[in-house]
């Protein structure tokens, strides 16, 4: 295949391709666009000079587009927010004023709008459900609450999540056609996934486990851990010439966040792994205000989610939940939703097992996400020959959608009232 030809494939996987995909991404860029416009123009919490970080639930924005964030954390974010920030600087005049905030914003925005798409692909090209299931699956998605507040946030997690999505998609497109993963696709992964948050790293190597004859052919065996080692080494090498190749600060301050971010014990456990790692990323609950400070004298108030409190909200989430479990055991055969939870398993053990920043888990969302209108689809595929089971499926998904779009739209209300009493 000639250059030309793989520079055009990239385009049609990465953008939309059809008419359908052209209308459903500019309806998600209008409709993100109108509520990030309005937040950009008329409050300062998508950035402001004087705030680091948590002005709203822990979203590290002024941090993130300035550094890229922590080295240990994001080890390679700094070239690419960098080169966002002064790109952006260009058209403000150098000024991180209104307009600037805006542009954040409609980056945001552009990436979470393709990242549907990402999945509206996914749905139609790969598990090729009918178009008007797919749109309701997209549609469900896109009121959850990660999707919300990354579509106007500039933070690792809005541009994580297009990449993850855009990486099961090629990786299943791959598979499709009995293929393997490519070595400079690992790489190129590897340095982007990895680098805007490392243990996502792991993540671009759980479809080569899953490759044709892996396992019964050595030659094919040495080829797979070539390409892994590649990836590894490619990582590596630029991760540690990013610190100067003062490797030791690496444990240091890992090991200083996460002592920082695992020790929290003013919410139990099980309310903390529901509420915010498996909730908070779809449905908002109540929130609350905190004072905080930005370590120079500047004091400034901050809004954080509360657990549930409704016995709805908790049905909700159980629901949801019972989905995903059903459709990971209707499809424990199929190696594409076998990556899929693997992908997921790697997020429960840091958040849940190990509890890094499991009391504030809601923000990780752009993680893994995705998860959960992928294996609705694959629910929807595995009873394609069962109409009363695929009613109950699609009536099930529409009453989520209506209950999410209502709660959502209230939390929201609540959101737009704090901007408007401490950051307008």
């Amino acid at each position: 295949m000639s250059i030309k030809s793989k520079f055009l494939n990239f385009f049609k996987i990465v953008f939309p391709a059809t008419l359908v995909e052209l209308g459903i991404f500019i309806f998600f860029l209008s409709a993100y666009g109108i509520l990030g416009s309005y937040i950009a123009i008329h409050y300062r919490i998508i950035f402001d000079s004087r705030i680091p970080w948590d002005a709203y639930f822990s979203f590290d924005n002024k941090a993130i587009v300035m550094t890229g964030g922590s080295f240990e954390r994001h080890p390679l974010s700094y070239y690419f927010f960098n080169w966002m920030r002064d790109s952006v600087l260009l058209f403000t005049n150098g000024k991180t004023d209104q307009n600037f905030r805006l542009i954040l914003a409609w980056l945001s925005n552009f990436t979470i709008s393709l990242s549907l798409i990402q999945v509206f692909k996914y749905l139609k090209n790969i598990i090729r459900l009918p178009l008007l299931i797919s749109v309701l699956i997209v549609f469900f998605f896109s009121l959850f609450s990660t999707n919300i507040l990354l579509s106007f946030t500039p933070e690792t997690y809005t541009y994580t999540l297009l990449l993850l999505v855009l990486f099961n998609y090629y990786t299943a497109i791959k598979f499709q056609k009995d293929g393997k993963i490519a070595g400079s696709a690992l790489v190129l992964a590897g340095v982007t996934i990895g680098g805007l948050t490392v243990t996502n790293i792991v993540k671009i190597f759980i479809p080569v486990i899953f490759e044709k004859g892996l396992f019964k052919s050595w030659k094919k065996f040495g080829n797979a851990a070539f390409r892994v080692v590649l990836a590894v080494g490619v990582f590596v090498l630029l991760y540690l010439n990013r610190i100067n190749f003062k490797y030791q600060n690496i444990l240091s301050k890992s090991g200083e966040q996460y002592e920082k971010f695992s020790n929290v014990k003013s919410t139990p456990i099980w309310d903390m792994i529901y509420s915010y790692f498996f909730g908070g990323n779809i449905l908002f609950p109540s929130f609350f205000i905190r004072e905080k400070h930005n370590m120079k004298g500047f004091y400034f108030k901050a809004i954080f989610m509360e657990t549930y409190s409704t016995a709805f909200t908790y049905i909700f989430i159980a629901l949801t939940l019972g989905i995903l479990l059903w459709s990971y055991g209707k499809n424990f055969k199929n190696k594409l939703v076998q990556i899929i939870m693997l992908s997921f398993l790697v997020d429960i053990v840091i958040h849940c097992i190990f509890r890094f920043g499991l009391h504030t888990s809601y923000i990780y969302g752009g993680h893994f996400i995705f998860v959960y209108p992928l294996l609705l689809g694959w629910l929807f595929s595995a009873y394609h020959n069962s109409p009363k089971t695929l009613s109950f499926l699609t009536t099930t998904t529409g009453i989520l959608t209506v209950y999410l779009l209502l709660n959502n739209y209230h939390r929201m209300i609540d959101f737009f009232e704090f901007l408007n009493r401490y950051y307008a």
